[in-house]
């Protein structure tokens, strides 16, 4: 039986957490003030931010360009494995900023590029954004399963 866990970290022990994982659900606000999920893939930047590639005619840019507020739930690459929920405030980094926090995205998720300037001129060609979060609150690492105090000893 597993037994549901929950592990409060500080910034060091979470940015070890977020390294390596890519699975992330992004929840902005609607206008309407219903939230918004977007399951996208991210990585951690050098500096602490968080970064998600995406295009601007998107929901989830749309959104915070009107209200930087967001979280993020970071799953694990397993369904069941351990996740974390970070809060944050969110900016939709276009043209010259947004190709270089492209950058730092693919260095971050990927490694060095083979060619920059061509996955430069094909995130200018395609338009792209980068949405970088700043983590400002997070909850514990968390796992599923049985409350401890419902656990069979």
């Amino acid at each position: 039986m597993d037994v549901a866990t929950q592990d409060t970290v500080d910034r060091e022990r979470l940015d070890a957490f977020l390294t390596d994982r890519r699975w992330y659900v992004l929840i902005t606000g609607r206008m309407d003030g219903r939230p918004q999920a977007s399951p996208v893939t991210g990585a951690l930047a050098g500096d602490g931010r968080l970064l998600i590639s995406s295009y601007p005619t998107r929901a989830k840019a749309k959104n915070l360009q009107r209200d930087a507020d967001c979280a993020v739930l970071v799953l694990s690459d397993e369904f069941d494995g351990p996740w974390v929920q970070v809060y944050g405030t969110a900016e939709v980094l276009t043209g010259e900023a947004g190709v270089d926090a492209l950058v730092d995205y693919y260095r971050a998720a990927a490694g060095e590029h083979d060619d920059w300037e061509e996955y430069r001129e094909a995130m200018r060609d395609r338009g792209k954004v980068c949405i970088a979060i700043t983590v400002t609150d997070w909850g514990p690492i968390a796992t599923g399963g049985v409350p401890p105090e419902f656990a069979e000893d």
